[in-house]
């Protein structure tokens, strides 16, 4: 059992309905700041369990959840003749055909036959005629949060569905604050719920009775209540000091789980979020299906324990639906493209028709920084770091700025030209590859045959010098290429000038071409740092 799908509407950053197809196992959701991947992961959390922000929804109910735009209008539109209805909230998940029958119907946005629940904050009638002589009387500048309720709902039109009837349980971990998600001890519940035998929690539950007898029998205690009873005027009722024992489970919120004789709570965020993982990961309800929603994972992460952390959640998808954001290439690449979903403007990109080769290249050479071109509003693609920081030279000379504040990412990503413009073309991403011609021009144009000429993709450029050059000049026996970068940036200039900027007094190309050759990051920095002008190859400066 798992969510399909997840549908939002007029939830915070949502106005407009928002439908996020879910894959089974794992879920990434990439995006820039603020595009709504901890919208999305709050609203799962929200309709699966009731929880918000850490609180239960009848705490967090205010107007700050609702879409900023339609409150503005619902507001505005209370001064004019057609008032609007005080707006609503809306979040709907459709489950797997194996969920319960019971939550099959077609009481959903679709109007389709189908299984799942929606979760609504609406305004409660029964308040109606107390609202409507409120607009008539009063100026109303805010949202009448007092006179909305909140209502799970079946797809088969049944409105008594509470959290504990939903069949999907979600745990949320979220890193990237210090607050504990559903209360200080939902963890060492886990702990206890999921690891002890029926007999092993009874019997928890009688130390933890006995814990307030041997409290109760301490002199300091009883002195401390006698005090309370005969010095104080709280009530005519006897007034103590006690362990809470007043509900059934009342030892939870007592017990504290401890790491090394440390407080959880006290222990490293980055250690936290690997252990609510394996917990989360390791429930024996195996009947049950559970969703694991994870905020961002890589913050407070050490590269090792990030490592371990992707292990586990690798291990751990055969049997749960994973739903992770991230800013990590790292993470993206090594659970997969394939599981990748791009939000971009409220809509979703996926990229499930890639290569299979292409998911197997960059998840085993996860360091390459796919998520920079993914999420740039365009790329330029070069081999290596020299090559990067001339790119950048070249487009500060043009412009007077670097690309980035542009929003212009530079990346270099060595041979794997071909790998990143599959990423391009399905995203429609503008991207402009700079490269070497090498030794061959016929063979560069049929590397990238798919992308130039009558196959040219409107996206995307390829960039090289068309002229090959060739000469005699040898570097320790071997020929030289003279059709990379530095020999036609040398071509472009003048000797005077670069002896000028890399302080050097050489009278011929060669003695220049080996000296760069063999001193590529050194120049690159140099022609960075240089306030004189270059001049640059045409393959470079009329595609900047």
């Amino acid at each position: 059992m798992h969510l399909e799908k997840l549908k939002i509407k007029n939830f915070k950053c949502f106005k407009n309905e928002f439908e996020l197809i879910l894959n089974k196992n794992v879920n990434i959701i990439v995006g820039e700041n603020e595009a709504g991947k901890s919208t999305i992961i709050e609203a799962l959390n929200l309709i699966l369990s009731g929880w918000l922000k850490g609180r239960y929804i009848h705490n967090e109910l205010n107007e700050y959840i609702f879409n900023k735009e339609t409150v503005k209008e619902y507001i505005e539109s209370l001064q004019t003749e057609t008032p609007l209805a005080p707006p609503s909230i809306k979040i709907e998940v459709f489950l797997s055909p194996d969920a319960p029958s019971i939550f099959k119907g077609d009481k959903n946005s679709e109007k389709s036959d189908s299984i799942g629940l929606s979760f609504n904050i609406a305004f409660d009638e029964k308040y109606l005629p107390e609202y409507q002589i409120l607009i008539q009387t009063e100026s109303i500048k805010s949202l009448p949060i007092e006179y909305y309720n909140f209502y799970w709902e079946s797809f088969a039109r049944d409105e008594r569905v509470t959290p504990r009837l939903i069949p999907i349980k979600p745990a949320l971990i979220d890193s990237s604050n210090g607050r504990l998600q559903n209360g200080s001890d939902i963890y060492i519940s886990r702990i206890i719920k999921d690891f002890l035998e029926q007999k092993e929690i009874v019997d928890v539950s009688q130390a933890h009775r006995k814990m307030k007898d041997v409290f109760m029998q301490e002199d300091s205690i009883i002195n401390i209540n006698k005090k309370i009873q005969t010095d104080s005027n709280i009530s005519n009722k006897k007034v103590e000091l006690s362990v809470e024992l007043s509900s059934k489970n009342s030892w939870e919120n007592s017990l504290v789980t401890y790491l090394d004789e440390i407080p959880f709570h006290h222990i490293g965020k980055g250690e936290q979020c690997v252990i609510k993982t394996k917990l989360a990961l390791s429930h024996k309800k195996t009947l049950e299906s559970n969703v694991l929603l994870i905020e961002e994972p890589e913050n407070h992460l050490s590269h090792a324990k990030l490592n371990e952390l992707i292990h586990d959640l690798r291990k751990g998808a055969e049997n749960k639906q994973i739903i992770v954001t991230t800013h990590s290439s790292f993470i993206a690449n090594k659970l997969g493209l394939d599981s990748l979903i791009l939000l971009n403007e409220q809509k979703t990109i996926t990229f499930k028709d890639l290569e299979d080769d292409t998911f197997t290249y960059f998840k085993r050479l996860a360091g390459y920084d796919t998520l920079r071109l993914i999420l740039s509003n365009k790329s330029i693609l070069v081999e290596g770091d020299s090559d990067e920081l001339i790119i950048q030279k070249a487009y500060f000379q043009k412009y007077g700025k670097l690309p980035i504040e542009d929003g212009i990412d530079v990346i270099s990503v060595g041979t794997s030209f071909l790998r990143f413009l599959q990423i391009a073309e399905k995203i429609n991403k503008p991207v402009i590859v700079i490269t070497d011609t090498d030794w061959s021009l016929e063979q560069l144009e049929k590397k990238y045959g798919d992308y130039i000429g009558v196959n040219a993709k409107p996206n995307i450029t390829i960039s090289y010098d068309s002229e090959i050059d060739e000469g005699d000049f040898e570097i320790y026996g071997k020929p030289f290429n003279y059709n990379t970068l530095e020999p036609k940036l040398l071509k472009s200039n003048s000797i005077e000038l670069f002896n000028l900027i890399f302080d050097k007094a050489y009278t011929t190309d060669d003695e220049f071409h080996k000296y760069m050759k063999l001193n590529k990051t050194e120049c690159a920095l140099k022609l960075f740092d240089t306030q004189e002008i270059i001049s640059f190859p045409n393959f470079i400066s009329d595609v900047i």
